[in-house]
């Protein structure tokens, strides 16, 4: 009996690979139903779904540059401190010295391939029409998960603390004073004062709510710095997971019109 041949038969190997090897198609369901990874994935697949002229793979590059931004993400909060002493030095600091500006790079260029992608994905799904039924629920998702990635981007765009974020935000944020009932520049703003009390006046519009404050301020920045490193990746994490589900649930990737 060989080396390989007694590992296999050894009581440990047994212990963790429940399964022969997947050399038949009875093996690989079973292979794939019962391991903690790979039952994520189908036994088997459409063969227009490998196809990348129907693809286009936009989904899973989106996904991939989520994962690249995410551990970037993680290793650059060792070095960035959300204060405006600090912000700005700590940027410059990931710009120039730590790992030769590499790893803010990589973060910096991820997201802006990642919005790219994103919005290529969507665009592949509406040409094909893999929005229709069953799909009309995970189209609503993935439409969720856009919005989520461009405020990923908006989110981040401020922590660099320099005139251009500061004053791009400030802009960004002025849109929210025009949003419909929340906005003291929106329609139907008069709804706002209630028994006397007028509601923008006291700070409480959408665009307070945003900045935490009535300009862009340190507030404003650790506001920021919370939502674009736990409360959105959190909420895209997940939203991630429910839209690959639903993929699987709706029949896998739709086919050809």
């Amino acid at each position: 009996m060989s080396l390989g041949e007694r590992i296999r038969q050894s009581q440990i190997w047994k212990s963790i690979f429940r399964h022969k090897p997947p050399l038949d198609r009875r093996n690989r369901l079973a292979v794939v139903l019962t391991n903690f990874v790979l039952h994520l994935h189908p036994v088997a697949i459409k063969q227009h779904a490998v196809r990348l002229n129907f693809t286009w793979c936009m989904g899973g590059i989106t996904f991939f540059l989520f994962l690249v931004e995410t551990i970037t993400g993680v290793l650059l909060m060792f070095y960035y401190r959300p204060t405006i002493e600090m912000a700005y030095n700590d940027m410059t600091g990931l710009r120039d010295v730590v790992s030769l500006g590499v790893l803010r790079e990589l973060h910096r260029w991820g997201a802006h391939a990642m919005v790219i992608a994103v919005w290529l994905h969507m665009y592949r799904v509406f040409l094909t029409g893999s929005y229709k039924k069953p799909r009309e629920f995970n189209w609503v998702v993935g439409v969720v998960l856009l919005v989520l990635t461009l405020l990923l981007s908006f989110t981040g765009y401020l922590l660099p603390w320099d005139q251009l974020a500061i004053w791009a935000v400030t802009v960004g944020s002025n849109m929210a004073r025009a949003v419909p009932l929340l906005g003291h520049e929106g329609p139907v703003q008069q709804i706002l004062t209630v028994g006397g009390i007028d509601m923008i006046t006291s700070g409480s519009d959408s665009r307070f709510v945003l900045l935490g404050a009535r300009a862009v301020c340190e507030e404003t920045l650790n506001r920021f710095y919370v939502l674009h490193c736990v409360a959105i990746p959190l909420l895209a994490a997940f939203l991630c997971g429910l839209h690959f589900w639903r993929v699987r649930k709706d029949g896998g990737i739709s086919g050809p019109l």
